[in-house]
């Protein structure tokens, strides 16, 4: 060992003198901080004691730094002694695999835990203690580590293989040690640059195709893998950065764009609500998994986003996992000001990731609002195959739920809880993706596209044909939210004549009520109406109705809950053994459980549409699903006509005042369309385009907001009663255009 003659003064990760100085000053002034404080130390001093001390050394270090009581560093010196004069860290289990892995995430964590701990009271120990300790951790932590999952001469696992959460733990903690022990071992320095340069690579690993793995992140900012898994290893990510930062000030980092994005992902898929910050869970998770730590590193390393206070201002105590909350060492430490928190994100209501094909679609950012989160995307790993699936919060509950968010260590993960049947997806005799893609993935990823946000409408496409494809040769699921009522239209087609039915989990206490299946949970309270190809029986005499829907009550394992291990979920089947089918099915959000002021929802039907007529708070919407345009004939077009209305567009609706029967353009205030080319009515042009596009448009006094996509180039026309004051296209305001009275509309798309 030989140290460097002008060393840097520890401690100079995390807790360092400055951060110290100012949570010091907080505890004087800050009540809050004053009694989370006072929790932490007692946390503390229990452990001095009792529990498993060792991997709480940042609750001994950041004791000692505060107080400069020596028990606290004594027993630091304690645990470090005893966990490096160990013969070795590695795990009997791992041992087991061929070849043998000597790392793991508990070595991730020794590493850690050491690299804190010798930071804190490398002024107390002596030059034979930091001896043991220094050559303890590289032997068996670093070195170890490294020389498993980064270094080239003796590298044994790869991104394409292990390059998930495990890959920025097991390499970044490994690093934090080598910064933590580079005054008295050479290397330190050369290895943590060899780590930051490695988890630049993991950050921007894009996958790949023989072994279908996903790419790392999305390009905005998501990761596949579930919001605990994503908080999980950015995390790991993020603390290594931080930590070369504090250590190496000087010194730069590679850079990474996109960074800034991450936070605002974390936001988009969570729901604010009354009690604890929810997420969408997909996958391995938990509907309360948060990433405040996440967000914390981020604004320490200078990525200064509102967003991510608001974040960290809807994170509660008592919430979920490894939150960093100001009664822990690292929430405490790194928690910044919070005097310009937003009281909400400055995010639009709804976002799509199209990387990992994720979309979340919200009513607002008011607590207690509804959302709807869709997944398409890939299988392996952490995410299961739900391919198409859906969750639905509502009045601050998890209404329809995500019911495979198990431990992957229960006897029924692999069964159950991993497969379609643990999803709200569409099943063909009983079966959607092959049971083999937990273990071998899904070859083609299912996809999310064309998701619109036009207020008073919103639109988003699930294709799940891809993971699906042994089953199905259509499966398309679109997702229309019309006020209170959100249209789901299933467009399914198998290799063979069959059975079709689809699933779904609530996630409250339900039943049947006539042709509804209700769902109620404290104060939400939602219908789930099945309307194509037909309508569940109002009665309770099935027998008298062969053609109608049929309501099958499954009983399931229940994840998570040991008193409660089974729970039920419905299978809504089509009783008629057919090749190819749509499924329209209504969802009505109620405003509370007594809510009787309920949208009229009546059946539109002809040998080529099946359709809806809503009616809500005087307006009426016609929504029609053209049986022409399904693909099912190749080169002929898809002219229909529907209550006057000409189009070829697959799916059309319009939103009139309800005094206004039959519509004109001229009593229209708003315009769905999805791949259609242009719509016309008595004899007037009111879109058109040369492609099939998505279009949503609607009026507000004066005011026009369009949203198209489709296309990356497009000549289009739209044809408004009045020339508008205000015309927003795509959510930005363009100056209008006009020839013969239509707006003319360009997008050209690089």
């Amino acid at each position: 060992m030989c140290a460097v003659a002008s060393a840097q003064k520890h401690p100079y990760l995390f807790f360092t003198k400055s951060r110290i100085d100012v949570l010091k000053e907080r505890i004087k002034t800050d009540t809050s901080f004053t009694n989370n404080w006072n929790d932490l130390l007692t946390t503390t001093n229990s452990l001095l004691t009792k529990g498993d001390a060792k991997d709480k050394m940042d609750y001994f270090a950041i004791a000692w730094l505060v107080t400069n009581d020596t028990k606290y560093a004594n027993k630091i010196k304690d645990l470090l002694i005893n966990l490096c004069s160990k013969p070795t860290w590695a795990n009997e289990e791992m041992l087991q695999r061929d070849p043998q892995w000597l790392s793991d995430l508990e070595t991730a964590r020794d590493c850690f835990d050491v690299a804190i701990g010798y930071d804190a009271i490398y002024d107390q120990l002596s030059t034979a203690e930091k001896k043991t300790i220094v050559e303890g951790v590289v032997r068996m932590g670093i070195k170890t580590a490294l020389g498993e999952w980064l270094l080239p001469n003796t590298r044994i696992h790869t991104l394409n293989s292990m390059g998930h959460n495990w890959w920025s733990a097991c390499v970044g903690s490994a690093g934090i040690a080598s910064l933590a022990v580079k005054e008295e071992w050479p290397e330190g320095k050369a290895m943590a640059e060899a780590v930051g340069n490695g988890l630049k690579e993991w950050y921007l690993f894009n996958g790949d195709v023989l072994q279908n793995k996903p790419k790392t992140m999305d390009k905005d900012g998501g990761m596949y893998e579930s919001v605990n898994y994503a908080m999980f290893g950015l995390q790991q990510f993020l603390l290594f950065r931080l930590a070369f930062a504090d250590a190496l000030p000087s010194q730069k980092q590679p850079v990474i764009n996109g960074l800034e994005k991450i936070g605002d992902w974390f936001c988009q898929v969570s729901y604010p609500r009354t009690g604890e910050l929810y997420s969408l869970n997909f996958g391995d998770d938990e509907v309360q998994t948060a990433a405040e730590s996440v967000m914390k590193l981020l604004y320490a390393l200078g990525y200064q986003n509102p967003n991510e206070l608001w974040y960290i201002s809807q994170v509660q105590k008592k919430q979920h996992r490894d939150i960093w909350y100001t009664n822990t060492p690292m929430g405490a430490i790194l928690q910044p000001g919070m005097k310009q928190t937003p009281t909400e994100p400055a995010l639009p209501n709804a976002a799509l990731f199209e990387d990992m094909d994720w979309a979340s679609l919200r009513s607002s950012w008011h607590k207690n609002a509804t959302m709807l989160g869709v997944k398409s995307g890939y299988t392996w790993n952490h995410s299961h195959a739900d391919a198409n699936s859906f969750i639905l919060f509502h009045k601050g509950e998890n209404i329809i739920k995500d019911a495979g968010n198990s431990w992957y260590a229960s006897k029924d993960y692999s069964a159950y809880f991993f497969q379609s049947e643990a999803h709200n997806v569409v099943l063909f005799n009983g079966k959607a993706q092959p049971k083999e893609q937990e273990y071998n993935g899904s070859p083609i990823r299912g996809q999310l596209s064309d998701l619109m946000d036009g207020g008073n409408i919103k639109y988003v496409l699930a294709n799940g044909v891809g993971p699906t494809a042994a089953n199905f040769t259509r499966n398309f699921r679109h997702f229309i939210w019309l006020g209170k009522v959100i249209i789901i239209v299933d467009d399914v087609k198998a290799h063979e004549t069959g059975s079709f039915s689809w699933l779904l989990h609530p996630g409250g206490e339900s039943k049947k009520i006539g042709g509804d299946i209700s769902i109620v949970k404290n104060k939400a309270a939602i219908l789930v109406r099945p309307l194509f190809p037909e309508t569940l029986v109002q009665t309770g005499f099935d027998h008298d109705f062969p053609d109608k829907m049929k309501l099958e009550e499954i009983t399931s394992p229940k994840a998570r809950d040991p008193q409660n291990p089974t729970e039920i979920h419905y299978s809504i089947s089509y009783p008629q053994q057919v090749k190819q089918t749509k499924f329209i099915t209504a969802i009505i959000l109620k405003d509370s459980v007594n809510d009787k002021n309920l949208p009229v929802i009546e059946r539109l039907q002809s040998l080529t549409m099946n359709g809806v007529r809503i009616k809500q708070d005087g307006k009426v919407t016609e929504l029609y699903l053209n049986l022409l345009a399904d693909g099912h004939i190749m080169h002929l077009n898809s002219i229909n006509n529907f209550n006057g209305w000409e189009t070829d567009a697959y799916l059309f609706a319009i939103t009139y005042p309800e005094k206004q029967t039959p519509a004109t353009p001229n009593e229209v205030t708003d315009y769905f369309m999805a791949y259609g080319s242009y719509i016309r009515k008595d004899n007037q042009t009111v879109f058109s385009s040369l492609s099939k596009l998505n279009m949503i448009a609607g009026s507000n006094g004066n005011e026009w907001n369009m949203v198209l996509t489709g296309q990356p180039y497009i000549n289009a026309s739209f044809s408004m009663p009045k020339k508008p004051a205000v015309f927003n296209l795509n959510h930005q305001p363009v100056t209008p255009v006009y020839n013969n009275n239509a707006l003319q509309i360009h997008i050209e798309k690089q």
